[in-house]
């Protein structure tokens, strides 16, 4: 699927996202023209999703970032679908994942402070229907954080 061009391009874009065409070339060996191709096709195959920011949260006043462990009511049909909806309109809820086993969903939420959290835990995730249990867990520190992968 995947040759060593493709891989060598994707180790690169990985570490700078941003770096332009003619570095991205440069680096990979190859030349400027035959670099937009193959991202072009990377891109249209689905590999490559999107380039984006990495945004420093804490720079711009969310000094708190809670992981919410969600245990859903299974009994009710709709349980998963209705919870997800209301959860995607929480503008503090940064991450929804699903899970198999005890735990259903985790949420992932930032804060600017312990008192807005407070907040959006009282006002918004409690009113999130078919809940029947929460655990939350505050990040203190992040040890390693990458969405890179080993080309």
């Amino acid at each position: 699927m995947l040759d060593d061009i493709d891989r060598r391009l994707l180790r690169h874009l990985q570490g700078a996202p941003d770096m332009p065409i003619s570095e991205l070339a440069e680096v990979a060996r190859i030349a400027p023209a035959t670099c937009y191709k193959r991202l072009d096709k990377l891109r249209e195959e689905g590999i490559v999703k999107a380039t984006r920011a990495v945004i420093n949260w804490a720079a711009l006043g969310f000094g708190v970032e809670v992981s919410l462990r969600v245990t859903l009511d299974k009994t009710q049909a709709r349980a998963f679908d209705e919870v997800m909806t209301a959860a995607r309109d929480i503008p503090e809820v940064i991450e929804i994942q699903t899970f198999l086993g005890r735990v259903d969903l985790r949420l992932q939420v930032l804060a600017r402070d312990m008192g807005h959290y407070q907040e959006v835990y009282r006002d918004k995730i409690l009113a999130l229907p078919h809940i029947t249990d929460i655990e939350a867990l505050m990040l203190v520190a992040r040890l390693k954080d990458t969405q890179s992968v080993p080309l």
